[in-house]
């Protein structure tokens, strides 16, 4: 039976990180396509609490081409991906280790070849429930919490770290209570060939990830991705009667974002599903001041279950490609 990385293992860790490298400046998290963007909310985490470390989300390749300055002795790269063998995202280990940089593997598989070059090495679940389909981004959270409280403090650490022991028990409560919900999505859908897709704050990665992985990938449906803030700036001109949208809504700070995109579906009677945190009871579990940290996690399961029966009523299998797998180099 695999063993995945538990909090405890992911502060020893960081401890040998900051062992090893005192002098710690930055961190970069590194992948390509669903792993690009489940780092989305351990970046969007540190970039609102972080005083003085210096963080970065970027593209395996881009990092592999165009070398960031910080990219060095004083950073930490964190790199993505689910099989361990994405070779961009391999490279970016081979990269980081060859400028100084100390590597973590981020994957489901302890001996792919993503973790040859690795320092470190932190496995995640996927195939188990639910929960799972979010457990890299739960384990990048996880190590940006222990970073960020290593490198200068963080005064609230031991909220994170109750939250991350009850997140998995509310993802799998959420993606067991939008059963009907989701079949009343897919038929709602089925014949759509463009979805908007809206989203705010951290869970502006699950939008870039159903739009670019679920819809475009899997379902071959055009989904074009908006920031809910940038959605009055330009956007919104598409908004006409029945124009179709699914709008992830927060259960945090960016809140009101995603009501005023939602007032203005309704008043111009465009055709809509929302998919809200605050549905799901994370704020009676969850300290609200940290709340926000969560919703990614918990809308990345309930959105498993909008993907398994829209497909279905498509008739179009999640695993269905024309390109992925088929074409080499590519």
């Amino acid at each position: 039976m695999t063993e995945y990385t538990s909090q405890k293992d992911l502060k020893e860790m960081v401890n040998k990180i900051m062992s090893k490298s005192p002098e710690l400046e930055s961190i970069f998290f590194v992948g390509c396509g669903a792993s690009f963007s489940e780092l989305y909310g351990a970046t969007y985490f540190l970039k609102q609490n972080a005083h003085k470390l210096k963080v970065q989300s970027i593209q395996a390749n881009e990092f592999n081409y165009a070398r960031p300055n910080l990219a060095d002795k004083t950073a930490v790269v964190v790199v993505a991906s689910l099989s361990g063998t994405t070779k961009e995202s391999v490279n970016a280990v081979s990269n980081a280790k060859k400028w100084g940089c100390q590597t973590v593997a981020l994957t489901h598989l302890a001996d792919s070849p993503l973790t040859k070059d690795a320092d470190f090495t932190i496995v995640h679940a996927f195939f188990e429930d639910y929960a799972s389909k979010a457990a890299k981004q739960k384990d990048a959270l996880g190590f940006a919490v222990e970073i960020l409280e290593a490198v200068e403090g963080f005064n609230q650490y031991q909220k994170m770290l109750d939250g991350l022991k009850v997140v998995d028990s509310i993802t799998n409560f959420a993606a067991d209570n939008v059963k009907e919900s989701a079949k009343d999505f897919g038929e709602k859908y089925k014949n759509e060939k463009t979805i908007f897709i809206l989203a705010s704050g951290p869970n502006f990665g699950v939008g870039y990830s159903t739009a670019n992985f679920i819809f475009m990938e899997m379902q071959w449906i055009a989904s074009p991705i908006l920031d809910s803030g940038e959605y009055f700036h330009g956007p919104f001109e598409l908004t006409v009667k029945d124009a179709p949208y699914l709008l992830f809504m927060s259960d945090g700070k960016t809140r009101h974002l995603d009501a005023r995109a939602l007032e203005f579906f309704q008043k111009f009677d465009a055709k809509y599903t929302v998919i809200d945190a605050k549905d799901f009871w994370l704020d009676s579990k969850i300290d609200s001041e940290v709340v926000d940290y969560f919703d990614p996690l918990v809308l990345t399961g309930a959105m498993r279950v909008y993907a398994e029966e829209l497909s279905k009523a498509r008739k179009h299998p999640l695993s269905k490609r024309r390109y992925m797998w088929k074409l080499e180099n590519y």
